[in-house]
């Protein structure tokens, strides 16, 4: 089984722990069967391995999110990266492309596209199986998965079938209803529209070569940038006669807001958090070092992260795009695929970051313009590069580079260090890179 999954957007609406580099689908909040947490691509991952251990996972994403994935999921997923935003259609196409060209699969085989982030059950993946051999017989096109409502909802657009059939074919789609409209179109059968469907990869290439002019991946990558803006549904499915649905019955949420992930957590505090017995229904996601406590409260989530502190209503916490946009936001957390950093002061000509280095792993061999550094080993072992010159570092030890200096640190265990920069401009910008 082929299965591409779209990771995209930023989730604002899961502020304060998302953010532009780090979206919803990485935020580690659902306890898995080891015990520790895990995120949303990698519970997703991790189920479509069970569901099928051959499987070919690839990830659609911008190059933003590349080494948070590498990160969670390791150096061997397969990722399809948009050079920028172009809507679902050029990057399904572009996905399409890298596993036909790049991954050298068949053309003739079937691919399951998903979304990343809905939080299911075994039995979607299952599912998604399923969708892919009704694929295979090559009775249709496209083959949906059709989502049994279980009310009436206006975030959902909605598939209409044939017939009651397992698999029926598909009548017409109808567009986000109000709740009013949506009950009728439930009492005539109709099922959500998840994102989810199934095609042979040689149905979206040539679809591909009918929109947009280019030879392979390369070519298709190389002029991305000129792309249309389009969605996958307007530019393939509403247009496509012989398309067929398949009923999923099972759990299925689509977590986008606060209201709705807390549903799906296990657990009413992650980290440092204490409930008093008078509360109600209320969640604790804490990130920072500091304990939390709530006194009293009902239906309310509380999330603390370096980014800031969120209290809401649980029902009010899916309005909170608008002011997130408001905030000047630095980002002062992030997943790399050496690791992670989270900056701990900023002062004007200065700024103080502890980075967390996973062992074997290390920094790109680079310089800055603009800005001195200084690093502190405050745990683990490994060695320091500084213009060309290698050295073995351990607690204690106190590394400096000048602006222009050249330099890089291995992890040979779990090294972690504070770093401060010191200088007028200091931006993420002011990076120059060097083969080692």
């Amino acid at each position: 089984m082929n299965v591409v999954l779209l990771s995209g957007g930023s989730g604002k609406r899961l502020w304060p722990l998302s953010n532009d580099i780090r979206s919803k689908q990485f935020i580690k909040i659902f306890k898995g069967d080891n015990g520790e947490y895990e995120s949303m691509v990698q519970r997703v991952y991790h189920q479509i391995k069970k569901a099928d251990p051959e499987a070919t996972v690839t990830i659609a994403t911008s190059k933003t999110q590349v080494s948070a994935i590498h990160n969670q999921l390791g150096e061997n997923v397969g990722i399809s990266v948009e050079p920028c935003r172009r809507d679902t259609f050029p990057a399904i196409a572009l996905a399409t492309c890298y596993l036909v060209d790049v991954m050298k699969v068949d053309e003739n085989e079937s691919v399951v596209v998903c979304p990343v982030d809905p939080y299911v059950e075994d039995d979607y993946f299952a599912a998604v199986k399923k969708l892919s051999d009704q694929a295979d017989k090559g009775t249709a096109n496209l083959v949906l998965m059709g989502i049994e409502p279980t009310y009436p909802s206006e975030k959902y657009g909605y598939i209409m079938p044939e017939s009651k059939d397992a698999t029926a074919k598909v009548s017409s789609f109808k567009e986000k209803p109000t709740t009013e409209i949506a009950k009728g179109y439930i009492e005539q059968g109709a099922l959500w529209n998840g994102g989810v469907f199934a095609y042979k990869l040689k149905y979206v290439l040539d679809k591909a070569h009918e929109l947009i002019d280019f030879t392979d991946y390369d070519d298709l990558f190389s002029k991305y940038d000129t792309l249309t803006k389009i969605s996958f549904d307007y530019a393939v499915v509403e247009k496509e006669d012989k398309i067929e649905v398949q009923r999923f019955a099972g759990q299925w949420k689509d977590l986008g807001t606060w209201n709705t992930l807390t549903e799906a957590m296990g657990e009413n505090v992650v980290g440092k958090g204490v409930l008093n017995d008078e509360c109600s229904n209320v969640h604790i996601v804490n990130e920072m070092d500091v304990p939390v406590l709530a006194m009293g409260l009902k239906d309310v989530v509380i999330s603390a992260s370096p980014d800031g502190i969120l209290v809401s209503d649980k029902e009010q916490s899916s309005y909170i795009k608008p002011y997130v946009d408001k905030f000047e936001q630095q980002v002062m957390f992030a997943e790399k695929s050496w690791g992670d950093y989270k900056v701990m002061d900023v002062e004007s000509g200065s700024m103080t970051i502890k980075v967390t280095l996973n062992a074997g792993h290390s920094m790109n061999y680079h310089s800055h313009n603009n800005r001195d550094e200084v690093w502190v080993v405050i745990s683990g072992e490994g060695r320091t590069i500084v213009d060309g010159m290698e050295q073995k570092v351990k607690a204690g030890d106190v590394i400096t580079m000048s602006a222009g200096c050249k330099h890089t640190v291995f992890a040979d265990t779990e090294l972690k260090l504070i770093e401060v920069q010191l200088g007028e401009a200091i931006t993420a910008q002011d990076k120059v890179k060097y083969e080692l």
